[in-house]
């Protein structure tokens, strides 16, 4: 069956921003341009949905109609049937971007169904319990109502594992978590960066950069605590956020706070940068692959995405602990070395393996080879003489 012959559906959580997932669909998108795509909430303009590749009005559940929009995922505990009101019949292929519910997604055994998990549900496994002390729920009335639904989507969530007939992960530190929550194999797809519109500069400027929104998991804290043992070292730190305030009465006289800066801004910084430092535990991680197709070395912790897309000593300097002292000691070996130690064009020749081309080539490889493989392997059983009805055994096919 070829690419142009399949009628196909992409089913995408929701569509609130455009983000890392939104900026896979897009890709899906390029590689589908006819699909039709679903959606538990479209909250875009046609602006942002023609820049992403969707020409056609996105199916939406009965959630998007509902009071009180800008505060859907209220309504969290209601996804798991919605997402099953999707009438996919009549696809040939379903591709469900998913981060929380489009995985679960029904389809019939007639469709392949392949699904690209950006993560399993972190706050109902592996980040419950942060998640609740974060949010000030670990006790208390609410607290109770929010763990009864989490522990609905948890079983929701573990019995849908067998839905779909091929997981991607976006990671193998993601694949990894998939097989622990849902005892399946993942092929890994790293997700598309737009390393073109990146330009590498070969001459670095005597700053470390750290960018990213300000949220507790993303480590700002420790970055900037760091610079009080490099007193010699200065720090620009862009992007905003619920830490905003904390980060600033961590910040000494080297460490500057530039705020949100538009995209010309950061990639101007990226390209100047002695080195980006990344002390978050990502799924992924798309700023320090961008960071790379600057030609910038990146010093990051050696786990989650950044230990797949960093190579220690070629690409960048890995430490082994969120900890304060281990990023001081990362920064101040990346200082120490010499300005030609780091080959700024071999950097970015790294971060090109992780393009948005590669990502649709290899997007395109897996659906056509699942489709092409999909018979494979089944036997059809005839059943005994004595299952059989009175005039087929009667034949004598038997």
């Amino acid at each position: 069956m070829s690419k142009s012959s399949l009628k196909v559906a992409v089913v995408h959580d929701w569509f609130n921003c455009i983000a890392g997932s939104e900026k896979v669909v897009k890709e899906i998108m390029h590689c589908f341009p006819d699909a039709d795509v679903f959606s538990l909430v479209d909250h875009l303009s046609d602006e942002e949905r023609e820049s992403l590749g969707i020409n056609s009005e996105i199916k939406t559940s009965f959630i998007n109609r509902l009071p009180f929009q800008k505060k859907f995922r209220n309504y969290l505990p209601l996804m798991p049937m919605a997402i099953e009101q999707f009438d996919l019949r009549g696809y040939d292929v379903v591709v469900s971007s998913s981060h929380a519910f489009a995985k679960g997604a029904l389809t019939s055994s007639e469709q392949i169904h392949l699904t690209y998990v950006h993560t399993p549900i972190r706050y109902a496994w592996d980040m419950y319990h942060e998640y609740l002390e974060q949010q000030g729920l670990r006790r208390g009335i609410k607290s109770s109502i929010i763990r009864s639904a989490l522990h609905y989507i948890r079983m929701w969530d573990r019995s849908t594992a067998d839905r779909p007939d091929v997981y991607m992960a976006n990671s193998a530190y993601v694949a990894k978590r998939i097989k622990k929550t849902y005892n399946r194999d993942a092929q890994v797809l790293y997700p598309p960066c737009d390393v073109h519109k990146m330009q590498v500069q070969h001459k670095k400027d005597d700053f470390f950069l750290a960018a990213g929104r300000l949220v507790p998991y993303k480590r700002f804290d420790l970055v900037v605590e760091a610079m009080q043992k490099l007193p010699d070292q200065k720090l620009v730190v862009i992007g905003d956020g619920p830490e905003m305030d904390k980060i600033r009465s961590k910040a000494g006289s080297n460490v500057e706070l530039m705020g949100y800066q538009p995209d010309e801004v950061m990639h101007d910084y990226m390209q100047r940068a002695r080195g980006f430092v990344f002390a978050a535990v990502e799924d992924f991680g798309i700023m320090p692959v961008e960071a790379q197709a600057c030609g910038t070395p990146v010093i990051g912790i050696n786990r989650g995405g950044v230990a797949e897309t960093v190579i220690d000593k070629e690409t960048g300097i890995l430490f082994e602990k969120q900890t304060v002292d281990c990023v001081a000691e990362a920064m101040q070996t990346m200082a120490d070395l010499p300005d030609d130690f780091f080959d700024a064009d071999e950097i970015r020749k790294h971060a090109e393996t992780f393009s948005r081309d590669v990502f649709r080539e290899r997007l395109t490889q897996i659906v056509q080879s699942t489709c092409e493989t999909w018979n494979d392997g089944i036997e059809i059983a005839t059943p005994p003489c004595d299952v059989l009805t009175k005039d087929v055994a009667k034949s004598g096919v038997c």
